[in-house]
């Protein structure tokens, strides 16, 4: 293969980019070379999503941003793996242009619309504006709770670029914005029931789908991921503001001392296991009922309504009042 300029060297570089530099027709047909989309080529095989992504956004014209699931992808927001396997790019372009139409692209509308910015190399969606275009891809396999996972994350990271606590709220309320200002959204009702549940206090997927199960359920709503301290004066129930840091809880009922714990796939290594009986220990010795909670307790239904049924018990709620399904 011929030497290429020094300028398309380090990454997938468009047709038209190369003429200009003097690169003959007969040179960008050379087999050494892959052709990623019409009019982009490059010089290894790109393998990565965003190595696609910058390979055939290259070869097209205008403002073009990846969106949607190819989007979400990018920024790493949790999917379902129904969702997460699909290979196809949602390439989204303005409302002057038509939607993209090319092998391994699914093209969409209404990039003026959207807040754009760079994710390395690659224009994309913002994050609020990725979340509410994820109900417009419902029929590819998300649902309800999917959504409110996503948003957790989403919430998470919009308050931490804009400040963590003195911007308490804010993630939500950016949300909430942007869906309040598209024209007849696709999946507007799933997406505003979602956004009611979301909470950036959520740290992991399971953790929010537990958080779901508490609520369907009917129990009491737990803090998220507080810190619990020792009591200042042995037996009041201090959380954040007693003796001294205990423990870090996922979910924290202080009314009634009670702190559930989701134990996922890392706490099964044997070093971490001691450390959670260690921090399990310590919490029944100040008088608090710890809960272990595992993937089972949430997907599986037997066991998921014994764990209601002993949450409930432990927090005080009639067995009447349960909401089981």
């Amino acid at each position: 293969m011929k030497p290429l300029p020094d300028a398309l060297s380090s990454g997938p570089f468009s047709t038209r980019e190369a003429r200009s530099l003097g690169v003959r027709p007969t040179d960008l047909r050379d087999p050494g070379l892959v052709v990623v989309t019409h009019g982009s080529r490059a010089v290894e095989e790109p393998s990565t999503l965003a190595e696609r992504a910058s390979a055939f956004l290259v070869a097209m014209h205008g403002a073009v941003a990846l969106s949607h699931v190819s989007a979400a992808q990018l920024w790493e927001i949790p999917l379902p793996r129904r969702v997460e396997a699909q290979e196809d790019l949602d390439v989204m372009c303005g409302p002057r242009a038509g939607p993209v139409k090319r092998v391994g692209c699914i093209g969409h509308r209404g990039l003026t619309r959207r807040t754009v910015v760079r994710h390395g190399e690659v224009a994309v969606t913002g994050l609020a504006d990725t979340w509410v275009d994820l109900g417009e891809v419902m029929k590819r396999g998300l649902d309800l709770d999917d959504l409110v996972v996503a948003g957790d994350v989403v919430a998470r990271r919009l308050e931490k670029m804009l400040g963590d606590d003195a911007a308490r709220g804010e993630g939500v309320a950016s949300m909430r914005a942007v869906l309040n200002s598209r024209v007849r959204p696709r999946g507007k009702k799933v997406l505003t029931e979602a956004l009611s549940l979301v909470s950036p206090r959520s740290k992991s997927p399971m953790e929010t789908r537990a958080r779901l199960m508490f609520h369907r359920a009917g129990l009491p709503a737990p803090e998220l991921n507080i810190h619990v301290e020792f009591d200042e004066s042995g037996g009041d129930g201090a959380v954040e503001g007693g003796a001294g840091w205990m423990l870090e809880g996922d979910f924290v009922w202080r009314d009634q001392r009670v702190i559930g714990e989701y134990q996922g796939e890392h706490h099964k290594e044997i070093r971490q296991r001691a450390v959670d009986v260690a921090r399990r220990h310590l919490a029944e010795d100040e008088g608090w009922t710890f809960v272990e909670i595992f993937a089972g307790d949430v997907y599986t239904r037997p066991k998921r309504l014994a764990m209601l049924r002993r949450l409930a018990r432990e927090l005080g709620v009639p067995a009447s009042d349960l909401h089981l399904a």
